[in-house]
């Protein structure tokens, strides 16, 4: 292993020309300076130096290791100056519903962290109810989760309506069953939660045979007729029918609100920043921006 502190004896005696005037330079003794030489050749196993009355020259091989001292040089400098750049590295903690991460990662999370190296963006997903949870215990510095209702004025910002219907197989059977099969997202969804609050008695019968947290599940089960789910109108597609909850007597769907919500004791210049940068993003996550 080649030594910093050796290939910086090197690189001076290779510019003086002259072990003492290298020595001076580098503020330690000739001996010393000698010594060093001495351990960098058996290193290489080659020797680096020619020595005469006039001062000292390079070998070949001593010409090879300069190119390389000075690269590793400049590498050294630059490890450092990153490292005191990011002495003071900042950590934003962000929560997102399970569901979305794809669509966050795919248009400004990823963004985020290639442009601002030195902020640690650390990313959790769960459920929008367990969300709301966790960012009031402290464990989130922002999340994005959705609601029925926007958040309150100072609490949070309204990124855009998501609409949800309710959706059965092209022509499947689920949805004509005596009692309706679904797949919800788990408890502590507020999709799940509005299904159940919406339900009436007189209404069709509900079996929840898939509880998931992830939508190609979910979708994956409506298209093979087994159950029927509330599904975000952009993954809607033509292996899938709408519903009307009318006419199938089972739980009207409020149009749900994406919304950023704040922690704010934890607010910085970084997290203003990564709000903004999800704000423009909103039109490349799918959705239509709210006047």
């Amino acid at each position: 292993m080649l030594k910093i502190e050796l290939l910086e004896s090197f690189i001076a005696i290779a510019e003086s020309g002259n072990l003492s005037k290298a020595a001076e330079k580098i503020c330690r003794t000739q001996s010393a300076l000698s010594l060093q030489i001495k351990k960098l050749e058996e290193s290489v196993g080659q020797p680096l130096l020619h020595r005469d009355n006039k001062g000292v020259t390079l070998t070949a091989s001593g010409k090879t290791l300069l190119n390389y001292a000075y690269k590793m040089m400049q590498l050294s400098s630059k490890a450092l100056d990153d490292l005191k750049e990011c002495q003071n590295r900042e950590s934003i903690r962000l929560g997102v519903p399970t569901d979305y991460i794809n669509r966050y990662l795919g248009s400004c999370l990823l963004e985020f962290i290639r442009e601002f190296t030195c902020i640690e963006l650390i990313i959790d997903t769960d459920v929008s109810g367990n969300l709301y949870k966790r960012l009031h215990n402290g464990e989130f510095d922002l999340i994005v989760a959705t609601h029925w209702h926007p958040p309150a004025a100072g609490h949070g910002e309204l990124l855009f309506e998501r609409r949800f219907h309710w959706v059965a197989a092209k022509g499947g059977n689920a949805h004509k069953r005596e009692t309706i099969p679904m797949a919800l997202y788990p408890e502590n969804c507020p999709i799940r939660a509005q299904v159940f609050a919406n339900h009436q008695i007189s209404m069709r019968p509900m079996s929840v045979l898939l509880s998931t947290p992830s939508p190609a599940a979910m979708c994956m089960a409506v298209e093979n007729d087994l159950v029927i789910a509330p599904i975000a109108e952009f993954r809607i597609n033509d292996k899938m029918q709408i519903i009307d909850p009318v006419e199938h007597n089972i739980p009207s769907l409020p149009v749900f609100n994406e919304s950023l919500y704040l922690n704010p004791d934890t607010q910085t210049e970084a997290t203003n920043q990564l709000i903004d940068l999800i704000k423009a993003n909103v039109k490349e996550l799918g959705e239509v921006p709210l006047n």
